[in-house]
């Protein structure tokens, strides 16, 4: 089976090496051309999205956002435009519904299957093969991208029709979000009262606001290891995404809001490149501070 895989950022590029490692043809575009270059003993690196995606059965994308993903199918040179009729798209980025309802109509004008499968897990999961993705789209489909989605993560879970998957990926995130804003927000508290920071996490991950996001950035906080596994600004980017699709729905997230605004200042104090735990940072020294 010969896949296709357009986006090789942290998530993408794990994605791209399992799928190696399992024996796949693959093809990678990425639109940096040196974060495609590890690739160059093991897979075909393509100049183009078309490129990547010409005679594969199935082409893969996990792409930022709604720009970059509508940029990588539809534009000049663009993958939708070269997939054969009978492939399958899966488009793994965390999107907008309507978005992901327009592409899923464009890839069926022209014969194409589509999958919305975005993941829940992070660098390391994608690196390991155990990524769950959230998957919309008709059980025919899915049944045949399942060896690839399986070469990928431990589980495939079947949300329903094309959009389940990235609605459901924004209440995931819309959650995350919230807890780890929380975490920074509660975490700066305890520190500039004079609790004890060691016995302040003892209490926090031992008991009930003790979530495995919660205790992994809190790890992250007390090492002061911000390497990037998700960018505070990919997270405010994704609580904007849920606050739209909620308000179509007539629901006003306001907690969403909260959190967003506090990854977006970790953004503008120079943290964009940074892990979403560095977002207490700002909380610690305030600008004019």
């Amino acid at each position: 089976m010969r896949v296709s895989v357009l986006g090789l950022g942290i998530m993408g590029a794990g994605m791209a090496h399992n799928l190696v490692a399992k024996g796949f043809e693959v093809a990678v575009y990425n639109r940096s051309p040196d974060k495609a270059a590890p690739f160059a003993a093991k897979a075909r690196i393509a100049v183009t999205p078309a490129e990547a995606a010409r005679d594969a059965d199935i082409i893969i994308a996990m792409l930022s956002d709604d720009d970059a993903s509508r940029g990588v199918w539809l534009s000049d040179g663009g993958a939708l435009g070269a997939a054969r009729p009978g492939a399958i798209i899966i488009e793994c980025g965390t999107l907008s519904p309507s978005w992901v309802r327009e592409l899923a109509a464009a890839a069926g004008k022209v014969g194409v299957g589509f999958i919305d499968a975005p993941v829940t897990g992070s660098k390391l999961q994608a690196q390991e093969g155990t990524l769950r993705f959230l998957a919309g789209g008709s059980p025919s489909d899915l049944l045949k991208a399942g060896p690839v989605l399986g070469a990928m993560g431990s589980e495939t879970i079947h949300m329903g029709g094309v959009g389940s998957g990235v609605l459901m990926k924004l209440v995931n995130n819309f959650l995350c979000g919230v807890q780890v804003a929380a975490l920074a927000e509660g975490l700066a508290m305890a520190e500039k009262s004079g609790l004890d920071g060691e016995k302040t996490r003892a209490v926090l991950l031992g008991g009930a606001p003790g979530s495995p996001l919660v205790k992994a950035v809190a790890g992250r906080i007390a090492a002061g290891d911000y390497t990037a596994n998700f960018f505070p600004g990919l997270m405010a980017k994704d609580l904007d995404y849920a606050g739209r699709e909620a308000a179509k729905l007539g629901l006003t997230l306001e907690t969403a809001a909260a959190a967003r605004k506090r990854f977006l200042e970790a953004v503008k104090a120079g943290y964009a490149d940074k892990d979403i735990a560095a977002i207490i940072e700002p909380l610690r020294h305030p600008a004019g501070d």
